[in-house]
């Protein structure tokens, strides 16, 4: 038997922040420092962690508020101009996270990144964790003309890899991972540690790891 028929699935296409990276520190001091310049109250972090999954835009969306729409089209400058600047600030892998990559590749799995993050910038992360060398592909929310939950990437990353449904899995940790999956007809596991547990819970995954151990026994031998 290969490597590659012992595990489980083929393809596992991670969801980056708040999944593969811990990036919440230098997200929320970006969207801060769009609200300081703008003369308007900072958020809790914790506030700010909720708000992320769909992109940069709909981040500073929502942290300016219904009021402040007029607005949002500054805001999305300076945070990319912040962000940009300081998005390996404090951003790192989850523990265990980057030995997860290494055993599954071992073993001949495939793996990608899909993200609603703009793919400049995911790639600058990827690259400045040294993450890419390890991946046959990413999509960022910039990358074609749809972005999660669409599933129109998580079907170009599986036919970069000539992976099937049925032997990929999606990792994430919000419900916009879980209704791509869903979307894509892939198998779905949710992470524990991402930036909104509570949000993921609710939308009724069928499994959540809550480590890095536990995250590559589904890999090996499925949910």
């Amino acid at each position: 038997m290969s490597a590659a028929a012992a595990a489980r699935f083929d393809h596992v296409a991670f969801d980056l922040d708040g999944t593969l990276i811990d990036s919440r520190a230098d997200l929320a001091a970006s969207v801060n420092h769009v609200l300081r310049t703008m003369g308007i109250r900072e958020l809790a972090p914790q506030t700010l962690y909720g708000y992320v999954g769909e992109g940069a835009r709909v981040l500073v969306e929502r942290a300016l508020g219904p009021d402040r729409r007029a607005r949002v089209d500054e805001g999305v400058a300076l945070f990319m101009d912040y962000y940009g600047a300081h998005l390996l600030d404090a951003t790192v892998p989850y523990p265990g996270l980057v030995d997860v990559l290494d055993a599954a590749a071992a073993r001949g799995v495939a793996l990608s990144v899909l993200t609603n993050k703009p793919f400049g910038l995911t790639l600058s992360i990827l690259d400045g964790l040294g993450l890419t060398p390890r991946l046959i592909g990413v999509i960022g929310g910039d990358s074609l003309p749809v972005r999660k939950p669409d599933p129109a990437g998580l079907d170009a990353l599986r036919a970069l890899s000539k992976t099937s449904r049925e032997r990929t899995l999606l990792v994430g940790d919000s419900s916009i991972d879980l209704a791509t999956a869903r979307a894509g007809d892939v198998a779905f596991c949710g992470v524990a540690w991402g930036l909104s547990p509570e949000a993921l819970v609710a939308a009724g995954p069928e499994r959540i790891v809550h480590d890095a151990a536990e995250l590559l026994r589904v890999i090996e031998r499925g949910l």
